[in-house]
């Protein structure tokens, strides 16, 4: 059974402490703008999944009861930043397999402002033997050492320098990747910061760890995603056409033992799964990198976008520097990738991430994401990653 995007909704991100709000009031606008886009009830919704990382169990019920106190099953899901992505599969597995006709996929956090710690994302005390990233952060330190900048930059940061050495990459192509998030999102009401700057701009911005600039590197953020996930019969007794996206194909992959034989930062980080997410979603759609029109992939840092282009096949590997300072990975390029702003510049409240990704395609599919939007945008892919580790790819088309 096929199943399809309807609704989705999400707040604007927010430096934390921004606004005052809880989780469940940024869940409900969310929730409630998805159930509006696709002029449906609360009522209609027969299961929810919600993904956060910093709230105690059942919060996912918390969040869901200012949209309606109806019974239904709640599923809370933690999968670190890959959490968004993670729910929305969830959603799209049970209408999929036809237990649930129409399904809402919700995730949001509230952060605290400065850098996460290293013990994944409670960003508690670096208590790395009992971490369930230690094995990743292993791997750092008996390639680098380890430093006194905050971890999750350190680890990315040794990744580009690897990358930097091994294929000569270069501080302005990091940049490069940063300043084009920031420009696309000058027209993105959502996105937490929407000034633009320049490669000379972020690549003299604070140093947080070499090569790394602030500006290359995503803030924390407090927000909501939601989305309304629906079967074909669901579409057709609704006369939903018109708002339906399909999911054409998703694949969530986790660390195998490709992620630390090489005893690279760039393994450690994810390629190896995001790599073959992307290979599972290609075959699966017989579809390719060269069939996409537009992409919300995880920039977490910008080292990982550059890594990301490698892994889904928009370039060879080591070539992701070159990609970028070409033009082709922006408006007038070959693909636009994250024209969101991405995690960047749009935030990364980490809940949120992957469903806001999905919000941004549907969006842009539609035609409906006003100026920056994709010219006669057909084909979106998402990307999601989260350290310790898991990776989802999903493939929309409208």
């Amino acid at each position: 059974m096929r199943a399809y995007v309807v609704g989705v909704g999400m707040t604007k991100f927010e430096k934390p402490e921004t606004r005052d709000w809880q989780y469940w009031d940024m869940a409900e606008e969310a929730g409630t703008a998805a159930l509006a886009d696709a002029s449906l009830a609360y009522g209609q919704i027969q299961q929810a999944v919600v993904g956060y990382c910093f709230q105690p169990s059942t919060a996912g019920q918390r969040a869901v009861y200012g949209l309606g106190l109806t019974g239904i099953p709640v599923y809370n899901v933690n999968n670190n930043c890959a959490t968004g992505s993670t729910a929305l599969m969830m959603a799209r597995q049970f209408v999929e397999g036809g237990g649930s006709d129409c399904v809402l996929a919700l995730g949001f956090e509230k952060m605290t402002r400065g850098a996460l710690g290293g013990g994944g994302a409670d960003g508690g005390a670096a208590d790395f033997k009992t971490s369930p990233v230690a094995r990743h952060y292993g791997i750092m330190a008996a390639a680098h050492g380890f430093e006194m900048s905050p971890p999750t930059a350190q680890i990315f940061g040794n990744a580009a320098r690897e990358h930097m050495a091994r294929y000569g990459t270069t501080e302005a192509q990091l940049a490069a990747v940063g300043a084009k998030n920031h420009r696309h999102s000058v027209n993105n009401p959502y996105a937490q910061f929407q000034d633009p700057y320049t490669v000379e701009e972020i690549l003299a911005a604070k140093t947080i760890h070499r090569p790394l600039t602030k500006l290359q590197c995503s803030p924390t953020s407090d927000g909501a995603a939601a989305a309304v996930v629906v079967s074909e019969r669901f579409v057709e007794r609704h006369g939903l056409g018109d708002r339906a996206v399909e999911i054409v194909a998703q694949a969530m992959t986790t660390d195998t033992g490709d992620s630390f034989a090489s005893g690279t930062c760039i393994d450690a980080v994810g390629l190896p799964m995001s790599r073959d997410a992307a290979r599972q979603v290609y075959e699966a759609s017989g579809l390719s990198a060269a069939d996409l029109d537009v992409i919300e992939l995880h920039d977490c840092f910008s080292i990982n976008e550059l890594l990301t282009y490698e892994a889904l096949g928009l370039c060879g590997e080591g070539e992701s520097g070159k990609l970028v300072e070409s033009g082709a990975t922006t408006y007038g390029g070959r693909w636009v990738v994250n024209p969101s702003g991405g995690l960047i510049s749009k935030g990364h409240p980490l809940g949120a991430t992957g469903i806001a990704q999905t919000a941004e395609l549907t969006w842009q599919l539609r035609g409906e994401a006003g100026n920056r939007q994709v010219k006669d945008a057909r084909t979106g892919l998402a990307h999601n990653i989260g350290l310790g580790g898991a990776a989802v790819v999903t493939l929309l088309r409208r």
